[in-house]
């Protein structure tokens, strides 16, 4: 069979099929509101800092409901989570949309609605994670991971930002973020036209109690598992730091870089970030199309770490072209680790525990997220925007080093490979 085909695979299962097209249409959804977002708060008077506040607000939102979300998706059904959370995150940009529209919009408004979507998405993600080895066979889930690396930077982080910005030069932020709310409420059909068996309880299921008391042992038992695997503590730790360098920067100041460093306008911003998500869908697609490296582990943290030095050029460029290309390659490794990483939730995690564990790598990779929004914005304005980015691509490179070294990465991917060596060749 070749590669091509094994690529594409998880998709003759109709309801996987289902789920990927109502994922990809959401993520079109998340990028529209990514570009709509910064320019409705520059429209709105808003600089640097007013942005870090919206954005902080999505961040709080996900970090405090994320560990209540993998309990969720352990306990109940998960189709029906991921619903629940679409419909709310529909819903929610449907009222900001008919208040942009209305002139009646203030930045308030944008930060009370990005909790919202942070808690919508703080449940959605652990179920999606959990659900998909429910659709698929084993042999099909490196497959998966690929199609979703592929198409969660083509469509949330290019074509999706891409269309909101031609949308906002043409018409208004506000059209933009209802075309948002729309693409949430189309994925939520698509979840619930999916066909699944009837969910039997389990015997963990039985046992479990219930209350305030259950969801503290619930979590106890998750943390306890992080503890005492030193590769994901190593990693979730690495992601901690990693996401205080990356995101505030990424998220807060790049719309002002691409303003002040290039002089355009939200077109321009939309196709950083499409060049941003084009590098995602190549990396994602080089790295599923072979097996996976004997060296997972170590491979993943340093192109997670060394992948994040062109953000230098996000800081320095004064040409589109430069800054996109900065973007494309820090997206490409990016996205190579992110399909490593979920091949490690899927193959590495026992079943009953793997929303959490999911839950877990959201909170604690996030945990300082809202610091890094927070710190974005006075930390250009005191520095420097160039100063920041610089920053934020030398400062993973050199902590993934002592993750790899620290976390014993080297050993534990000798001592538990992913797929088995090949047979020795014979005369």
């Amino acid at each position: 069979m070749s590669t091509g085909w094994k690529a594409v695979r998880p998709l003759r299962h109709r309801n996987y099929r289902l789920l990927w097209i109502g994922l990809a249409v959401a993520l079109l959804g998340s990028g529209l509101w990514l570009v709509a977002l910064a320019w409705q708060v520059i429209e709105l008077g808003g600089g640097p800092v007013q942005l870090s506040v919206v954005t902080t607000a999505y961040s709080i939102g996900l970090v405090v409901c994320v560990l209540f979300g993998g309990i969720a998706a352990d306990r109940l059904s998960q189709r029906l989570v991921m619903v629940a959370a679409d419909v709310l995150r529909g819903l929610v940009l449907l009222v900001v949309a008919g208040l942009a529209l209305s002139n009646l919009l203030e930045i308030w408004h944008l930060a009370v609605a990005a909790v919202l979507i942070g808690a919508g998405e703080a449940f959605l993600i652990p179920a999606y994670t959990a659900l998909v080895p429910k659709l698929l066979p084993a042999d099909e889930l490196l497959a998966a991971n690929g199609l979703e690396g592929t198409l969660r930077p083509l469509a949330q982080q290019a074509t999706g930002p891409a269309i909101g910005g031609l949308v906002i030069a043409a018409m208004s932020p506000g059209l933009a973020i209802l075309v948002a709310a729309l693409t949430y409420l189309f994925s939520a059909a698509c979840v619930l036209a999916m066909r699944l068996p009837a969910e039997e309880p389990t015997e963990v299921d039985e046992d479990r109690a219930t209350g305030a008391r259950a969801l503290v042992a619930d979590l106890r038992e998750g943390w306890a598992y992080v503890r005492r695997t030193r590769w994901l503590l190593a990693s979730l730790l690495f992601g901690t730091i990693f996401v205080l360098l990356i995101l505030g920067p990424l998220e807060v100041l790049l719309p002002f870089a691409v303003r002040d460093q290039l002089g355009g306008g939200p077109k321009d911003f939309g196709l950083v970030l499409a060049a941003f998500g084009v590098g995602g869908a190549i990396g994602a697609l080089l790295i599923s199309s072979r097996s996976l490296p004997r060296r997972y582990l170590t491979i993943m943290t340093l192109m997670w770490g060394f992948g994040a030095l062109p953000f230098v050029l996000l800081g320095i460029a004064r040409d589109l072209w430069v800054m996109a290309i900065g973007a494309a390659l820090v997206g490409a490794t990016g996205s190579a680790a992110m399909v490593i990483w979920g091949t490690l939730l899927q193959r590495r995690v026992p079943d009953h525990l793997r929303g959490r564990i999911a839950s877990l790598d959201f909170f604690v990779s996030l945990l300082l997220m809202p610091v890094s929004m927070a710190l974005a914005g006075p930390a250009g304005a005191l520095l420097g925007i160039t100063t920041v980015f610089i920053i934020a691509a030398v400062g993973p490179a050199l902590v993934s080093l002592a993750v790899v070294y620290f976390g014993r990465m080297p050993s534990d991917e000798i001592a538990n490979p992913l797929d088995p060596a090949p047979a020795p060749a014979t005369a």
